[in-house]
This record gives structure tokens, sequence and C-alpha cells, in this order.
């Protein structure tokens, strides 16, 4: 698991959950610390458990121990089958915690390339 130094926790505008979203490397301590507005989850790998719901998990429980219930926009940049179930069977959890789920279809293309896209205003 990442150390997350002592103190008092930071407030970000923007994260992006480290090493794809994957339970080695981000537990509770990480989102009790590390407080944003929005969270990008990344990783499309099931084998790998990328994303992880541990980590899912782990932000409604790091979230519920704020003492504010600011807004948090979660941005998954992968429609995974893991992301999916999560959102489903904690929808609830979700809303009481203030917790909004981004799913895009918004598609750029540049060039030859084409991917998926959001847009965040800060």
């Amino acid at each position: 698991s990442i150390a997350v130094p002592p103190g008092p926790p930071m407030y970000l505008d923007l994260v992006y959950i480290p090493n794809h979203s994957n339970s080695k490397n981000v537990d509770v301590e990480f989102f009790k610390r590390v407080r944003s507005s929005y969270y990008v989850v990344s990783g499309n790998d099931a084998a790998a458990e990328e994303p992880s719901r541990a980590v899912l998990d782990s932000l409604l429980e790091g979230k519920a121990q704020w003492d504010s219930n600011m807004q948090v926009t979660l941005i998954p940049t992968h429609d995974s089958e893991v992301m999916r179930e999560w959102y489903q069977e904690t929808h609830e959890k979700q809303q009481d915690l203030n917790i909004m789920v981004l799913a895009s279809s918004s598609t750029v293309v540049m060039q030859d390339e084409s991917f998926p896209a959001c847009k965040i205003e800060l």
C-alpha cells in the first residue's frame, strides 16, 4: 500500500487513482487523506483486478469519514464489469455520500485514432 504521510487531509481538484486503481496501492487511508472533487479511475484488466472493487469500496469508506459532504465525481476511463456491478450494488450509498459516477459516451477523433473522453470544468 502507498504510504500516506502523516498530517491533515490534502484537498485537490483532480486526482488520478494510482496504478490503474489496483488495491495493492490504494486503500481507505488514501481516500481519508487525499480528498478530491474528481477521481479518475483507470484500469480495464479483469485478470489483474483493475479497477479493483476493493479500491472502489475504499472510496466509500474513506469518504464516509470526511467532515464535509462535498460532491465527489468518479470518472472511469473504461466501461468494466467491476465498475458496473459496484455502481449498481452501492448506488444508494453513493447518493448518501454525494458521490456521482460520470458516464460518458463522448468520443474524440484525432487523425486516425478515436478514444473516449469527458469534459471537466474546475
